[in-house]
């Protein structure tokens, strides 16, 4: 007896399934990608609550405008960029009101980040949910996806010089952080 063997799903029949809104082919693509955009979005959140709300509200992003998609680039560089946005877009509103930080309170001096090199990916993703939500967020955009301060500080709405200090600060805790985590090691 002869059986007809079953052709394997692809990304490409997927995103052809998604174009048409089939919840199936959504289905599969959300799995497949799943854990490569929760690791985005932990970046950026403050909590695994809030990374599978930035997550999901990625996803129906990624299926309201796959249409938009260009199949001639790499489907994980266009998901990764709605995430950060959607991430983006998660801080805006959730910002409070009347928030500015004064630049005279910032020290110039440079932060040394050696020990990081030492860490595991999932140290310093513990490290990073540490930061207070701004400084998480401008050093994501900066050293992670590789932001100009000019276009964080347009994304955030802070001017640049802010966007500076909050890394600045932000490599700064990290130090500190790194350092009390290799002291706790070590102890």
């Amino acid at each position: 007896m002869f059986f007809r063997q079953k052709p394997t799903t692809t990304e490409d029949e997927w995103i052809a399934g998604c174009r048409k809104q089939e919840p199936k082919a959504q289905e599969k693509l959300y799995r497949q990608y799943y854990g490569y955009a929760m690791t985005i979005a932990l970046q950026y959140a403050g909590n695994e609550e809030e990374a599978v709300e930035i997550l999901n509200d990625s996803f129906l992003k990624v299926f309201a405008k796959i249409a938009t998609y260009d199949s001639n680039y790499p489907f994980k560089g266009w998901l990764r960029r709605i995430v950060v946005n959607t991430a983006i877009d998660y801080y805006r509103k959730a910002k409070k009101m009347g928030f500015q930080l004064s630049i005279e309170d910032v020290k110039g001096e440079e932060t040394s980040t050696e020990m990081l090199d030492r860490l595991t990916a999932e140290d310093i993703l513990k490290l990073l949910h540490q930061l207070p939500e701004v400084q998480r967020m401008v050093f994501n955009l900066y050293e992670i996806e590789g932001y100009a301060h000019e276009e964080i500080a347009e994304q955030l709405g802070i001017s640049e010089a802010v966007s500076r200090v909050y890394l600045s600060r932000a490599k700064q805790k990290l130090k500190v952080l790194v350092e009390k985590y290799f002291d706790k090691i070590i102890s």
